[in-house]
């Protein structure tokens, strides 16, 4: 069975417009989710303690590690850069057509 590499395989599969807008569309989810993962564990915090810090609970953090989060008010950002000694960004950008 020959492989493939995953960047090339995901290249390959992102040719196609419509499954680009969704990627692109979910991208942002995952970003923010590979940089509260990355500053945790950097800062060598569990989730569990991260979650005490911010005053919130543990799931709520595996939430939003996951990427799987609605909702996230500005103030819940604010909360975990501090708690993570980070500065929140906020960022538009004008949508591709």
């Amino acid at each position: 069975m020959n492989s493939v590499p995953f960047d090339s395989f995901r290249d390959e599969l992102l040719q196609d417009k419509d499954l680009r807008r969704e990627y692109d569309r979910l991208e942002e989810s995952f970003e923010l989710a590979k940089e509260v993962i990355s500053l945790r564990i950097e800062s060598n915090l569990t989730q569990k303690q991260l979650a005490e810090r911010m005053g919130t609970s543990q799931p709520a953090i595996a939430r939003l590690e996951s990427g799987n989060y609605r909702n996230v008010s500005l103030a819940f950002i604010r909360r975990l850069a501090d708690a993570l000694g980070a500065v929140p960004e906020v960022h538009l950008r004008k949508l591709e057509s």
